[in-house]
């Protein structure tokens, strides 16, 4: 498959088709990206590109494919390495969490959100970062949440996931400082998206909570600066720093009386 090709970088986005993966696209566009968007549905990732092909001078390839697989991770880099486009930043934004008491929720489901929270994650980087070091190098975006930060009732498996995201980020940034690569985990707190329902989440005890292209913005200067950890929002930074002080055992019954 023949692409067109202009003088911008790539940026890879996976979760595209909506909420926080959606906006990163136009904030990307927006800073003279071409894009190469992800995810499960189509017509929602069309939409995206009809709009940024509007507004921007940039290229965008949607494309169609559940990360949640086991084998995800190597046909799209196969994919991407068919299209002969070097990819400049990768955001690894693919994620969903599930509420719930730990024996009530289904483990089918489960062992999907696990594969596309840290599996494919972690293919996914390892794939890319090792093109890039080869390469030009690059940039690569990990979003993971507050809930790294914390034991979390209800959202056990989940938080053990971002927990992942978050330290293996900060471990492989120490481990190629010295290199062209540079990587970035990103921390959201609660945020305006389709994230809750998702995750079939009634009330978030959380004030101000921002929109999705907030913390998109917040990402994008983020990785430019080449933080390794980024937590958006001053209050998050500071639960997430006062957290320190407390028992595990406290961390977690207060965390419990924020979600329903």
């Amino acid at each position: 498959m023949e692409t067109p090709k202009n003088t911008k970088p790539y940026a890879l986005i996976t979760g595209a088709s909506s909420g926080i993966g959606r906006d990163l696209a136009f904030v990307y566009a927006k800073n003279g990206y071409n894009l190469i968007l992800v995810a499960r549905r189509l017509e929602n990732l069309q939409e995206t590109k009809d709009n940024i092909e509007l507004k921007f001078n940039s290229i965008v390839i949607p494309i169609k494919l559940d990360l949640s697989k086991p084998e995800s991770a190597n046909t799209l880099f196969l994919e991407i390495t068919n299209l002969n486009l070097n990819i400049e930043t990768l955001v690894n934004n693919a994620g969903f969490g599930i509420s719930g008491k730990f024996l009530d929720i289904e483990i089918e489901r489960e062992t999907e959100m696990i594969t596309l929270n840290i599996i494919t994650l972690t293919r996914l980087t390892k794939l890319f970062a090792k093109k890039m070091l080869e390469t030009e190098g690059g940039k690569i975006v990990n979003i993971a949440s507050t809930a790294a930060f914390q034991p979390l009732p209800t959202f056990s498996s989940y938080s053990g996931t971002k927990a992942y995201v978050l330290y293996f980020t900060e471990s492989i940034a120490q481990e190629y400082k010295n290199t062209n690569l540079n990587f970035t985990v990103v921390c959201p707190g609660p945020t305006k998206s389709e994230f809750m329902e998702t995750a079939n989440v009634k009330k978030v005890k959380f004030f101000n909570m921002p929109t999705s292209m907030q913390v998109a913005e917040f990402t994008y200067k983020s990785s430019q600066k080449n933080k390794t950890v980024a937590i958006h929002g001053f209050l998050n930074n500071l639960m997430s720093f006062l957290l320190r002080f407390f028992p595990r055992k406290i961390n977690a019954s207060l965390a419990s009386k924020f979600i329903e």
